[in-house]
């Protein structure tokens, strides 16, 4: 259904109007599985003796399974000959010191050039280095250099290097109803939805088929995030990763629709930089925060606000529909107001939008007061209809239900 084309200025308003129609028609979900070049997305490389305490004391995430073993995870294979070394992908935030999002980063451990399988089959061979933690950092392309300097800000006396290598590497997302929908804990190496793909994961490396993976230890994994999302990787610039053929390579913007739908804003344009509360956008949903590991900057607004236990915002998936209540590819801005016809207040903004879909900020109490309740500033025929999303946590459906028992 999909065909391998690359988006340039001068077609940008053809593919626009395809993937709405697309959107409309089939909402993706009858597409099959589908890999997109994530093109917004670009890499940065962080190694060094003090790579993970460096990380540690910046980002929401425990940083430090990093230097965890996960071998015993590994003892139910058939043939658990995995390095002890195994790759593993953790999603964090970056924060200002008041608390507020500045960028988001996938992390994972570089595959070793060295490191392949001794000649027995059952662990590292000559050479392989198990010693310094070497990782890259998917990060969005609009603050790559401005998060290059921030880090190297915080550097200090720490021993870690710091590079900019988008040009040597691409970031890759595979999702679709066939990659979310079987078991999330498989870990066959015939099944592709072990938790990753390849050198270094949840499967035999012996065992795998060359689909799965390749000689350089690149791979996919699990999304971080949502099991529904899909699988996330990085791949040198020069090869297509496996699993990936032109019928079901598509436009990165699909992948955003597939985004919209779950209610998963992704960069620092979608959680706006410098303004945006992490928990209002769900991020603690999102396996973005933990609240067990040791200090990091802005912790103190967010510890304070979880342990407080209430949010009255959160970020939600959108529908924009017309009069009879069909959704509609009405032209909605980024930053347009949401308003109550009930209460005639601000329910709260549209932070992203695409054709028919997008993601808003909207106060709880009013946004699930009833269908049609909710319609756009300024152009008052487009409803809006706000949707909780099935992966939301049961304590925020309770919280949501109050609130719409009490309007």
């Amino acid at each position: 259904m999909f065909f391998k084309f690359k988006p340039t200025i001068q077609t940008l308003n053809p593919i626009f109007k395809t993937l709405k129609h697309f959107s409309s028609q089939t909402h993706l979900h009858d597409a099959g599985p589908m890999a997109s070049h994530l093109k917004t997305r670009s890499v940065i490389r962080v190694r060094g003796p003090d790579t993970v305490k460096f990380l540690q004391g910046l980002l929401t995430n425990d940083i430090k399974r990093f230097n965890e073993s996960t071998g015993d995870e590994k003892s139910s294979l058939v043939t658990p000959n995995v390095p002890v070394s195994s790759a593993r992908s953790v999603y964090a935030a970056m924060l200002s010191a008041q608390g507020r999002f500045l960028y988001d980063l996938f992390l994972y451990e570089q595959p070793r050039v060295d490191e392949k399988l001794d000649g027995s089959g059952s662990g590292p061979g000559h050479g392989s280095d198990l010693g310094e933690v070497v990782l890259l950092a998917d990060v969005d392309c609009s603050v790559l250099d401005e998060l290059v300097e921030t880090l190297k800000k915080y550097r200090l006396r720490s021993k870690v290097d710091i590079e900019n290598v988008g040009d040597e590497f691409s970031c890759w997302q595979r999702f679709g109803t066939d990659h979310h929908e079987r078991s999330p804990t498989a870990t066959s190496a015939e099944d592709p939805v072990a938790h990753s793909v390849g050198w270094g994961g949840a499967v035999d490396p012996t065992g795998s088929s060359s689909s799965q993976g390749n000689s350089g230890g690149w791979q996919w994994h699990k999304d971080p995030r949502l099991d529904c999302l899909g699988f996330r990787g990085i791949f040198p610039s020069n090869v297509t990763p496996p699993l990936v053929e032109a019928n079901t390579e598509t436009v990165e913007e699909n992948f955003l629709l597939w985004r919209l739908e779950k209610g998963v804003a992704e960069g620092s344009i979608e959680i706006p930089k410098g303004d945006a509360i992490p928990l209002e956008y769900n991020l603690a949903g999102l396996n973005a925060i933990s609240f067990d590991k040791g200090c990091y900057v802005g912790q103190e607004l967010i510890a304070r606000s979880h342990h407080r236990g209430v949010i009255r915002k959160r970020l939600l998936p959108l529908k924009f529909l017309n009069e009879s209540g069909t959704e509609v590819e009405q032209k909605v801005a980024p930053g347009s107001e949401v308003i109550s016809l009930k209460s005639g207040k601000k329910a709260g903004t549209v932070t992203t939008a695409l054709g028919s879909r997008g993601l808003g900020l909207l106060r709880l109490e009013e946004a699930f007061k009833g269908s049609g309740n909710l319609v756009i500033k300024g152009q008052e025929d487009v409803k809006v209809d706000a949707v909780r999303p099935e992966w939301w946590p049961a304590q925020w459906l309770s919280e949501h239900e109050q609130y719409q028992a009490s309007g």
